[in-house]
């Protein structure tokens, strides 16, 4: 009798652990969350002082830009696309518009800055979705090609230097105070008002992919093009719509870097197209297409985040951060490979 019991809570715990396992296969961003506080609580165990303001303020101001980007590329990922040039979009948006104000207007306003940022970001990106759609060629192609002219453009005819004279409002914005705490050192901790642009854009983008039109688009073209065209989405629309998204944010994302680090570098930014694609699949954001949500990519983005600038309170090379976000990235492409079949 004792051994009918055990053999039948044996398999009820197995049942149960299924059920679990299949909850959260269909729920990406609460294995992103869990990853997130198993790190933090290791981290936290081994470093106390991981749990300082300061460090929670300088975790959430280094996540603004990758999460500017994540959610630009979550946009044309979820429609089915790749895009590399985001990173030499920022870096031109950021350097030439830097320089030229410097040049020409340095009391202008920043937000006319960041406006047209977004609208320099935002016609290059409509050139993308152009180019992916009438020449039929992988989106995977089309942004390399993209990325190497901008970055060639800007290196030939803008300038190669670092760029050190920010303009006032652009180097003032970067220091604008969103929240000041006093630690217990005596030390100050600072929150920046810029963190606020992520969370807009965050907003802004959860309104787009889950109470718009375009929102339904995406997804359909992402998850088949042909059927979806068949019931009469528009997927030339629907490309330039996520790569002109994709531009606008990070010609945004571009001026913020200026802003906060004080100085315009047009190799700023070069390789972070890995880091983004990580935050994002992280995220639960599925490759192929047609899936992914904005609070797993936000999620993703402060996983990335955390792996990049705190583990080396745990006593961890730099060397290995690559390291841990690779394993944490096939660990997610084994559980989320298992969408499908659960």
């Amino acid at each position: 009798m004792s051994d009918f019991v055990w053999t039948n809570s044996t398999s009820e715990d197995q049942a149960s652990m299924k059920r679990i396992g299949r909850w959260l296969i269909r729920n990406p961003p609460v294995f992103t969350l869990i990853l997130i506080v198993l790190v933090s609580v290791t981290i936290g165990a081994i470093a106390p002082e991981f749990w300082q303001v300061s460090n929670i303020f300088d975790m959430a101001r280094a996540s603004v830009v990758t999460g500017l980007f994540g959610l630009g590329f979550l946009v044309i990922l979820a429609a089915g696309g790749i895009d590399l040039s985001f990173t030499a979009i920022a870096a031109l948006m950021m350097y030439w518009i830097t320089t030229a104000v410097a040049a020409s207007a340095p009391w202008m306003p920043m937000p006319v800055i960041l406006v047209i940022a977004a609208l320099g970001g935002t016609i290059i990106g409509i050139g993308n979705g152009l180019l992916v759609h009438y020449l039929r060629a992988p989106a995977l192609i089309v942004t390399i090609g993209t990325s190497y002219v901008i970055r060639g453009f800007l290196l030939t005819f803008i300038g190669t230097e670092l760029f050190v004279n920010i303009p006032l409002p652009i180097e003032e914005f970067g220091k604008f105070e969103l929240w000041r705490v006093q630690t217990d050192t005596g030390s100050i901790a600072i929150l920046p008002a810029y963190v606020l642009m992520l969370v807009a854009a965050a907003v802004v983008t959860w309104w787009i992919l889950n109470r718009t039109l375009m929102g339904r688009a995406i997804f359909a073209i992402g998850g088949n093009t042909s059927i979806a065209e068949r019931l009469g989405y528009d997927a030339r629309k629907v490309q330039v719509f996520v790569f002109a998204f994709s531009g606008f944010l990070a010609g945004i994302a571009g001026m913020l870097h200026v802003s906060a680090n004080r100085i315009a570098n047009p190799f700023d930014l070069v390789g972070t197209e890995l880091t983004v694609i990580a935050a994002v699949v992280l995220g639960g954001a599925r490759i192929t297409g047609g899936g992914g949500s904005v609070l797993g990519t936000i999620l993703g983005v402060v996983l990335i985040t955390l792996v990049n600038n705190v583990l080396i309170l745990a006593g961890i090379p730099s060397t290995w951060q690559t390291f841990v976000v690779g394993c944490f990235i096939v660990l997610a492409g084994a559980v989320f490979g298992t969408r499908k079949s659960a």
